[in-house]
């Protein structure tokens, strides 16, 4: 039998998500949800998605745009086991009460609070605090990034403390809005929230984090200074990270020295929407300097939470006990 899943919001990560979900043999997509007939609305349909309107306000926007949808979200809330929140930040919690009254478990994205659900997620790090619980939170792309690489540090090496810089994309590539087109923006208010959302993950852990945006779509971008705990090679950590999941390593020797070209590379993999699901780390932006060790990585922060939300689905559903298993299987169905 499978674990029966809706999506509240079909947009840059509700759609990957589903698209994720439908590819596991454990677990489908009963329904989505949008609030007008736009094009993605269309490809929802289009890839066998169930359409539902978010609210009963919305129905009347889908028959004028002759778009049928099933009913609305409290429609969908009675066939699922769990509901994966991807509406805009802070909407989920506005939802949440919603999800509870209806009995249905919920997942949340990391523009959302820690506190709303008390658990922030990450299939490597934490995948047992999710077990059975009736609702997460998946960390934020930025969040999922710096976990993915540190914890395996942590693990191996111990950690002393972590500074990271974070150069954030302006706006994901189909936004009209975000970042002035020449101008690169400081976060002023320091530390930035960045660090202790890693500690909602990884906690004890000292980090701090900076980040400026820049007129970019792509990816974002980390500078990671780490201090082990005991001292590490190059090649010790770069063997560390290539049997890590969901870390994949690149070199500008071979010509990748951007983002764009990481972008590129995930298209010539054949990656469906050309996501790069994984962290990518330059194994020759890799320096050992005594007991610290510098580093660079980048995010695609439309899609390396996406198999973090399958795996939450599964611990959450108590459909896999060993964390390994799970994001091996997911990564299988996803072609990672």
């Amino acid at each position: 039998m499978k674990v029966k899943v809706g999506i509240n919001g079909y947009g840059t990560i509700g759609k990957r998500v589903a698209w994720a979900v439908n590819r596991q043999d454990d677990m489908e997509i009963v329904g989505v949800t949008k609030t007008r007939p736009s094009y993605e609305a269309s490809t929802a349909l289009r890839e066998g998605c169930p359409l539902y309107a978010a609210r009963s306000e919305d129905l009347d926007n889908f028959e004028r745009g002759g778009i049928k949808v099933q009913g609305i979200l409290d429609d969908l809330l009675k066939k699922v086991d769990v509901i994966v929140d991807c509406t805009p930040g802070g909407t989920g919690a506005k939802n949440k009460d919603i999800y509870d009254k209806a009995g249905a478990k919920s997942i949340y994205q990391g523009g959302e609070g820690h506190e709303m659900t008390g658990i922030s997620f990450n299939a490597l790090a934490n995948y047992h605090e999710a077990w059975g619980a009736s609702s997460a939170r998946v960390v934020s792309c930025n969040t999922t990034g710096l976990v993915r690489t540190l914890f395996p540090l942590q693990q191996a090496f111990g950690i002393n403390k972590v500074f990271a810089s974070l150069i954030r994309r302006g706006a994901d590539p189909a936004d009209k809005k975000g970042a002035a087109l020449n101008a690169i923006e400081p976060s002023l208010k320091l530390p930035t929230h960045h660090g202790p959302d890693v500690k909602t993950v990884m906690q004890g852990l000292d980090i701090q984090t900076m980040a400026v945006v820049t007129p970019t779509t792509l990816m974002h971008l980390h500078c990671v200074t780490a201090d082990l705990k005991r001292t590490a090679s190059e090649p010790e950590v770069l063997d560390l990270w290539s049997s890590t999941p969901r870390v994949r390593l690149v070199s500008g020797k071979d010509g990748i020295k951007n983002t764009g070209q990481i972008m590129e590379l995930a298209k010539d993999l054949g990656r469906p929407r050309g996501d790069m699901m994984e962290i990518a780390v330059w194994k020759d932006g890799v320096k050992v300097v005594g007991n610290t060790l510098y580093y660079y990585q980048a995010i695609h922060q439309e899609s390396d939470v996406v198999p973090e939300n399958v795996d939450c689905i599964r611990a959450m559903m108590k459909l896999e006990k060993d964390n390994l298993a799970s994001i091996a299987k997911t990564n299988r169905a996803v072609g990672l």
